[in-house]
């Protein structure tokens, strides 16, 4: 087990394949430093591999959102906060990403698609340690945020798909309407297409 471990997604919405992650890593390390990318609106990095992901729509929630349903899903799942931080991750401005996360630590990826691709090169090539838990396919990449927020917004069940605590908290705050707002302006993938261009992110 080393000592610091990483791990980066948007979480929008955090659901049970994000938890998969962050427990997987967790195994791994003794702390696990958890990276909220697109933490900042106002600067956004554009991909040929994940055209959708800086869209309003794919990022209906704030980070002070995602921080706290990321709390809340750790203590459901018994992981004492100590042994975790929470922090912005800017994978849209690399060479600021160990103003935020240890340089020392070993960053762990999920990789199903082409963006995961980009990310892992991003990481090597700051010279970063990378290990990759898992390489899936598209098909076999489970539930996505995209398939989430699809769901909230059309109206399909989807309290499945995420913890607990963090179907509590967007209901309880009403944070369905945003989503359901930006999704139709924004005009996402709908749920059948729940194999969708997101993986982890």
């Amino acid at each position: 087990m080393v000592e610091k471990g990483v791990v980066n997604a948007r979480f929008q919405v955090l659901h049970l394949k994000h938890m998969e992650y962050l427990l997987a890593a967790k195994m791994r390390c003794q702390k696990l430093y958890i990276g909220i990318t697109n933490p900042d609106p106002s600067y956004v990095r554009e991909s040929v591999n994940d055209e959708n992901r800086s869209t309003r729509g794919a990022n209906p929630l704030t980070y002070l959102e995602r921080y706290e349903m990321i709390r809340l899903a750790m203590e459901e799942f018994g992981v004492p906060a100590s042994e975790y931080e929470i922090m912005p991750f800017p994978i849209n401005r690399p060479e600021y990403i160990t103003q935020y996360v240890p340089e020392d630590g070993v960053y762990y990826l999920g990789i199903c698609d082409g963006w995961e691709e980009e990310k892992l090169k991003i990481l090597n090539s700051l010279g970063l340690k990378t290990e990759v838990l898992w390489r899936r396919t598209k098909e076999e990449a489970g539930v996505t945020g995209t398939w989430v927020r699809s769901c909230i917004a059309t109206g399909e069940e989807w309290e499945h798909l995420v913890p607990k605590s963090v179907y509590q908290y967007i209901v309880e705050r009403g944070l369905e309407e945003r989503i359901r707002h930006l999704h139709l302006v924004q005009g996402e993938p709908d749920a059948k297409s729940k194999i969708a261009e997101e993986d982890i992110d």
